[in-house]
């Protein structure tokens, strides 16, 4: 029997699912992947575009005006590449075999934990970065009003998403299938309606206030932790969005629901980092 047959095999004869990202790369190395360093190279070109976009401007620009901007998009390139083979690879594999069966559900969520735990050194970085510029010269050039109904509004939505994924939660634990998929696509579309009204309030200070990255050194720290936050809810609707359509296919229950749990983990982080962010940000640069 060749290596492929024995493949084929012990993924109950789905082989025609397997995409290349979800193959183990490079080959030969067990569960390695570079799928993850590869969304990380992608993003850390999104800072490196930012920055030379700001130092491609002014009158003494350091680098070209299009060099920013050229980093930025060949770095958008290689992010959703490793975005794509990581999902794929940690997420979707198993919508075709229903489950994780491969990997225990502790040894999943203490990787979700480890994980996090870089994230919350990534938002720190970016919030000791405003904290050094909001002990100079304040109030700094910015949007009036800052704190507006819209980011009230934005916060209780994502407030409750995090309440309707709780307790979808809770109800698949206790087998309620219906009122888990309900929560489940009312908490993914609680987490879209919050990207728009974000993506809204940007065009209303990108075109109305003519509040840019630029603006000073509140405008680089405002849009650098409110896009970085901003991305992590996107990701964090794909991986809602996942879990949303494998619910529709049952493929959890109350002993299967592990995806469900790492999920809601990374969803309710980004909210507590939000709330945080609102008090710091928007309430602490008008008082």
């Amino acid at each position: 029997m060749s290596l492929a047959d024995e493949t084929s095999e012990d993924h109950g004869g789905h082989d025609e699912h397997h995409l290349p990202a979800v193959e183990d790369w490079p080959r030969g190395f067990g569960e390695a992947s570079w799928w993850p360093f590869i969304t990380a190279l992608g993003g850390a070109g999104f800072y490196i575009g930012a920055a030379l976009f700001v130092l491609g401007r002014g009158e003494e620009a350091l680098v070209g005006p299009m060099t920013g901007p050229y980093v930025f998009i060949g770095s958008t390139f290689f992010f959703l590449a490793g975005l794509y083979g990581w999902l794929y690879h940690a997420f979707v594999v198993n919508f075709w075999e229903h489950g994780t069966d491969e990997h225990e559900g502790g040894t999943l969520r203490l990787a979700m934990i480890c994980f996090l735990g870089t994230e919350v050194a990534t938002f720190g970085a970016g919030f000791v970065y405003y904290f050094f510029i909001r002990a100079g010269a304040w109030p700094p050039a910015m949007p009036d009003p800052l704190l507006a109904p819209l980011v009230i509004a934005n916060t209780a939505i994502l407030v409750l998403s995090s309440f309707t994924l709780h307790f979808g939660h809770v109800a698949l634990l206790n087998n309620n299938r219906k009122r888990f998929i309900r929560l489940m696509g009312a908490t993914l579309l609680l987490g879209i309606v919050f990207i728009g009204g974000q993506v809204y309030e940007y065009y209303e200070f990108l075109v109305h206030e003519n509040f840019t990255l630029t603006e000073g050194v509140f405008g680089s720290a405002f849009y650098g932790l409110t896009g970085l936050h901003g991305l992590h809810v996107t990701m964090g609707a794909i991986l809602i969005g996942i879990v949303f359509i494998r619910g529709l296919l049952g493929q959890y229950d109350a002993e299967r629901h592990t995806s469900v749990s790492t999920v809601s983990m990374y969803w309710h982080f980004v909210d507590v980092v939000w709330i945080f962010l609102v008090v710091v940000l928007y309430v602490g640069a008008v008082v």
